[in-house]
């Protein structure tokens, strides 16, 4: 069961300790600009975080198609801050997951979704969405968001979330590797699990239920929800999700505590909500709610962590 938790604060630039009892302090005072995925990883006892980049001022907002994103890295403590990889090897660091000793990331403008050793070697685009030949930019539609990996059967999954509130976003499926012979622009395994989906951000492969849980920041009543669904056989699409909670302020990350039977979700208001995924866990509550604060990325820290 989680200790405690660790969230990425946006609008402070901060990694921000949450306890169950809704006690909020500072872990990281300085992440880097637009901090966005967050993990953590047991074997190392270190923290490794996306950062999303400096954005310039668009017609319609902040605008982060220029290549200056990165990845950090910590102690679980906070110390021994790190960069893993340098501002620029990324354009739009998003959603992160961990497995096998590798990293694995959403790059939203970048329109691909990329694989890393935790020693920032190895790094390795899975999957890259095709881009606009005149502007070299990647449309809306195609941008990566959420990851999730299914280790077992070697499977990647990710979310394009599509416009703002657009009802357009969807989440996808590919081997883990690429097929023998295939490049990740022009990989044939990629299959539409689920469209039409509001604006799905982050996602969770539960492995004892095979079920995807993701947030979903889109418009009422099926957006701005936490989601779950059970994962198709290859080759078929996903059933209608079961909407587990509603009404965040636009949900962004999620961690599940697997053995308490509990989701946490974060949203850009500043909130961390936990949400049953049983009949029989605790009633939905507000864990904290923390004026200016914008959250994103969120991770869950075992207890047994805390004796090693």
């Amino acid at each position: 069961m989680f200790d405690h938790l660790l969230v990425l604060d946006i609008a402070g630039g901060a990694i921000r300790r949450v306890d169950l009892d809704g006690t909020v302090s500072t872990l990281v005072a300085e992440t880097g600009s637009a901090p966005d995925g967050i993990v953590y990883d047991p074997a190392s006892d270190r923290i490794f975080w996306t950062l999303m980049g400096r954005p310039s001022r668009g017609d319609d907002g902040p605008d982060f198609s220029a290549r200056n994103g990165g990845l950090r890295s910590a102690r679980l403590d906070g110390s021994d801050a790190a960069t893993v990889l340098t501002d620029g090897t990324i354009t739009t660091g998003k959603q992160l997951d961990l497995a096998d000793g590798h990293l694995y990331w959403g790059d939203r403008e970048g329109g691909r979704v990329t694989r890393a050793a935790v020693d920032g070697s190895e790094v390795a685009d899975l999957v890259i969405r095709p881009r606009d030949p005149e502007t070299g930019l990647v449309d809306i539609a195609d941008q990566c968001v959420g990851v999730a990996v299914d280790v077992a059967s070697r499977h990647l999954y990710w979310t394009q979330k599509g416009p703002a509130k657009g009802d357009a976003g969807r989440i996808f499926r590919a081997g883990l590797d690429l097929p023998a012979g295939e490049t990740a622009e022009n990989r044939t395994d990629i299959e539409t699990v689920w469209a039409d989906l509001p604006e799905p951000i982050d996602l969770w492969f539960d492995a004892a239920s095979s079920s995807l849980y993701w947030t979903d920041r889109g418009a009422a009543p099926r957006g701005n929800t936490l989601n779950c669904a059970p994962v198709p056989a290859v080759g078929d699409t996903g059933r209608t999700p079961t909407i587990l909670a509603d009404g965040f302020g636009e949900a962004i990350g999620l961690a599940i505590d697997a053995d308490a039977d509990v989701a946490y979700v974060t949203a850009l208001d500043g909130t961390v909500r936990a949400v049953p995924t049983h009949p029989d866990a605790p009633a939905e509550r507000v864990v904290a709610e923390v004026a200016g604060s914008a959250f994103t990325g969120i991770v869950g820290i075992p207890a047994r962590t805390e004796q090693s």
